[in-house]
């Protein structure tokens, strides 16, 4: 990994600017970058066609659009955003260049019959994000996965609203996770934290709290209540 390079400043912000690399553009990834890019973080952005078709998006957020290997390149965060099939289809040591204890949030969602096909290794047991995890040799924290992407620009909210929507994180690495959870909290939301990557099955497709917008309280009783074993709808 690369050395963590100095942090700059915003006039627009209190704190230090976060680099953040977002690789996918589709409806999380494109909100991700605005709410980001919203909130005075250095956002460069990635997809699969190449960055001549993020133009828009760039003129309306003040992103960076880049190659998918330059988008880790010093990133501090870094989000995969992509269909779980694509994700071993990403270029080799493409976080090689992010920075030192770069934090990689991983989006993804096994959708076997609508979308990735049949993933043996997630089919027998294996949770989604700890997959994704072995196609990378990184570690991820999983997030934003059960929200509706509409919901990252119409639900934020300051930090102490009574009903706050809050969203689920799952993750080993205790470091990285609070750089998730606190940049969650800074775009407008409440965390709750899921355990280990090996409890994320709570917040997998098929659970009560996938898609659900509700405050932590609410969000920890449908963790409590999910259960690990895939209905047929997300079974290939």
């Amino acid at each position: 990994m690369a050395p963590l390079r100095p942090q700059r400043t915003n006039p627009g912000r209190e704190g230090p600017v976060m680099k953040i690399g977002i690789i996918g553009a589709g409806n999380i990834g494109g909100n991700l970058t605005r709410r980001l890019t919203a909130v005075g973080h250095d956002v460069s952005v990635a997809n699969s066609r190449g960055p001549q078709t993020l133009t828009a998006l760039a003129e309306e957020t003040g992103a960076t659009p880049v190659t998918v290997e330059e988008a880790a390149r010093g990133a501090q965060v870094v989000v995969v955003t992509i269909p779980l099939k694509a994700v071993p289809n990403l270029p080799s040591g493409f976080l090689a260049e992010a920075a030192e204890n770069v934090a990689v949030i991983d989006t993804g969602n096994y959708y076997p019959q609508q979308r990735d096909g049949k993933i043996t290794e997630i089919e027998e047991g294996l949770t989604e994000s700890r997959w994704t995890e072995r196609q990378i040799d990184h570690p991820v924290i999983k997030a934003f996965n059960g929200t509706y992407a509409h919901d990252i620009l119409d639900k934020p909210q300051p930090k102490g609203t009574p009903g706050r929507v809050a969203l689920p994180v799952s993750g080993d690495d205790e470091a990285a996770k609070k750089v998730v959870r606190d940049l969650i909290d800074e775009i407008g939301f409440d965390t709750v934290d899921t355990g280990g990557q090996d409890e994320s099955w709570r917040q997998q497709p098929g659970t009560p709290v996938y898609g659900l917008a509700a405050d932590a309280e609410t969000v920890r009783k449908a963790l409590d209540s999910a259960s690990q074993e895939r209905t047929p709808d997300w079974r290939a």
